[in-house]
């Protein structure tokens, strides 16, 4: 898998020592929990008691190409210099700090940084500055190695979405508004937003009928689709729209790093473009450059902040229909651990990437045949979502410009669908309970991002990274725990 569009997180780590201690103690606990960690950290050779080596770990920290920030208080430490290395850097920080080491060594080896910790976490707060501090912040060397491991995923998706683009294409289709959204909240949180119209797209694609490069797009396509390219005479089309998509991402990304699409697949498109662009839309999105049905903004940023974190292709689905009662009790019910209103079943017309189907088709789009000719309806890809773990989850912003979001681990189960799409039979512990007070009390429109993985704890990091009240993070309450409109005596 090549997923190209992803930022890498270069961490650095800088020791900051209050005066009163010995500096050589935080010097010395920062080189053991480098030689810890099993990634690549850059070590600033300056350890931070005052203001100045503040500025000169910056410089170092910037010279160094670092784009992330672990501050380790290996003693007490400075609060308003260690805060301040917070506030001036260029990326996301966390904040540790180091355990005690050994028991004989209590006198001119204590370093109090679990009490150092608190008053970081204040100054913090009365700078209104954000990091990342873990669930428990103060370790050996391996434990802070550990939890700088968990920081760089986050690291990675912060990072991401203050370089990122989203670029769309059309308004949202009618009866589709569940998928509009402001865009306010996107500029609060670093992202440019591009948005043209579905004509600008059409010509752009016209200019390229011929272009020379359509034939090795459709050599690739074939590989990819094998005994399930049903729809051949479609290929050309597909492959220039492609070449399309790509062409107007490098002439309009601008002074940003990486994109995210979103268009308006129907009902002009079929008509006018001739195909649906389902099967493009899914291998862009298997190439980290997640692209989103109906013009849903916040949809491919979810996508997009999955990608990062996961390192793996996501998908976009609809949360979309029940497991009929004979399907649950022939193929669910007592093989897996999940009642009826734990399951339903994740579908889209054909956007997932054929590396996360167990078996794929491409071939014409049932819904939309049944309103428009067939033969404008091909390219779209189908197939059983490949069962194992999986996180649906959603970042949204409300009509009344307020962030939301919500997180559920789940798995798809390995039960055939008989149906048609890309789609999935999922099981999602006290999914019942879920969807009526999280989904449909706090208002969520019907797509949810999938990654393949359990990848809650990070999500749940960034979220928090992002500004959005904890409160506004929404996660699968286990039973016997009630939600706040959840009635007692139901």
């Amino acid at each position: 898998m090549n997923l190209s569009n992803m930022p890498q997180a270069k961490l650095g780590i800088v020791a900051v020592s209050r005066n009163c201690f010995p500096k050589s103690l935080s010097e010395n606990r920062r080189k053991a929990v480098a030689a810890a960690y099993k990634g690549e950290i850059y070590e600033c050779p300056t350890v931070v008691e005052n203001e100045m080596d503040m500025k000169q770990a910056l410089k170092e920290l910037r010279e160094a190409g670092c784009n992330a920030l672990v501050v380790y208080l290996g003693n007490f430490g400075p609060e308003t210099e260690e805060t301040l290395l917070v506030k001036y850097f260029h990326g996301p920080a966390m904040v540790v700090a180091a355990a005690e080491e050994r028991g004989d060594n209590l006198v001119q080896g204590r370093g109090d940084a679990y009490c150092g910790m608190l008053n970081a976490s204040y100054n913090l707060k009365l700078r209104e500055l954000k990091a990342y501090i873990p669930e428990y912040p103060v370790g050996t060397p391996e434990e802070v190695a550990d939890m700088i491991a968990e920081f760089e995923p986050i690291a990675r998706a912060i990072v991401a979405i203050k370089n990122l683009k989203i670029i769309s294409f059309g308004p949202r289709p009618t009866d589709f508004l569940a998928c509009n959204a402001p865009i306010k909240r996107l500029y609060d949180l670093g992202v440019e937003i591009e948005e043209n119209s579905e004509l600008d797209l059409f010509e752009s694609f016209n200019k390229h009928a011929g272009d020379p490069r359509i034939e090795g797009v459709v050599k690739e396509m074939e590989e990819e689709l094998g005994e399930g390219n049903k729809k051949p005479e479609i290929l050309p089309k597909l492959a220039q729209y492609e070449i399309t998509l790509l062409d107007w991402v490098e002439a309009h990304k601008g002074a940003r790093q990486y994109v995210a699409l979103t268009t308006k697949c129907w009902p002009a498109f079929q008509t006018q473009f001739g195909f649906v662009p389902c099967y493009v839309n899914s291998r862009l999105t298997g190439r980290g450059l997640p692209v989103s049905c109906e013009v849903d903004i916040w949809g491919t940023l979810s996508e997009f902040i999955g990608t990062v974190v996961s390192q793996d292709i996501v998908t976009l689905l609809d949360i979309n229909n029940t497991v009929p009662a004979d399907m649950y009790n022939d193929e669910i019910k007592g093989k897996f651990n999940y009642t009826h209103k734990d399951t339903f079943m994740g579908f889209h017309c054909g956007n997932t990437a054929s590396q996360k189907l167990s078996f794929c088709s491409m071939k014409y789009q049932m819904i939309m045949a049944r309103a428009l000719p067939e033969e404008v309806t091909q390219g779209t890809l189908e197939g059983d979502i490949i069962p194992g773990d999986i996180t649906f989850y959603r970042l949204q912003s409300t009509a009344d410009c307020k962030l939301r979001a919500y997180i559920a681990h789940g798995e798809v189960l390995p039960v055939a669908t008989r149906s048609f799409g890309a789609i999935g039979i999922f099981a999602i512990p006290e999914m019942g309970r879920f969807y009526r007070h999280v989904l449909v009390e706090k208002n969520y429109p019907h797509h949810g991002a999938v990654a393949f993985g359990h990848f809650g704890k990070a999500l749940y990091e960034v979220f928090k990274y992002l500004g959005i009240d904890v409160e506004e993070i929404d996660y699968n309450q286990p039973k016997g725990t009630l939600y706040p409109t959840e009635n007692p005596f139901a």
